[in-house]
């Protein structure tokens, strides 16, 4: 009997420690989207710079992109856009923004002062379309094949290793 109640919290102390080791060996920032290998949420917004147009994913078929989620209040945007402004003039692959909960005018400034990589960015001020993507927080960023498929998401800013391994990877993946 007195092997039974020490056994019994000891196995559930070797289940914890082993749910504990295999937690802090995951990257944070992969966090698994449901979203992966389903089509991307159908969005139609009114591009930042030329306000009486709408853009829509629909518009997007047949083209390898990334939806770029940014905004002129974040921080860690600031610390990506040189690596954003670089793949830009690679162009290696489309760039799309999507002004997350952002004031349009605010953004527009924010481009003018920092450049802007993005072909064309679209303005989500109420966060729905940030909301049908899961965006935990800006900056967030998806590989959307020809198909209009999510291959990968980056959360947090990019790193000269996830755009040429991660990004670079589900480029190639989507595009050939």
């Amino acid at each position: 009997m007195k092997a039974i109640r020490w056994s019994i919290p000891l196995a559930i102390f070797v289940i914890l420690l082993a749910f504990l080791w295999v937690g802090l060996g995951r990257d944070p920032r992969e966090v698994p989207s449901p979203l992966i290998g389903k089509p991307a949420p159908a969005f139609a917004l009114t591009e930042l710079h030329q306000p009486s147009r709408t853009l829509s994913n629909s518009d997007l078929k047949g083209k390898v992109w990334l939806l770029n989620v940014w905004a002129s209040w974040c921080v860690s945007c600031r610390e990506e856009h040189p690596l954003l402004m670089q793949l830009a003039a690679s162009k290696a692959v489309l760039i799309y923004g999507l002004d997350y909960k952002d004031d349009p005018n605010a953004g527009r400034t924010w481009l003018t002062q920092n450049g802007n990589p993005y072909t064309a960015s679209i303005v989500d001020r109420d966060g729905r379309v940030g909301i049908d993507y899961g965006v935990y927080g800006v900056p967030e960023t998806f590989v959307v094949d020809k198909e209009g498929v999510i291959r990968y998401k980056q959360i947090g800013p990019l790193s000269l290793t996830s755009l040429q391994q991660k990004i670079g990877s589900a480029v190639r993946f989507s595009c050939c």
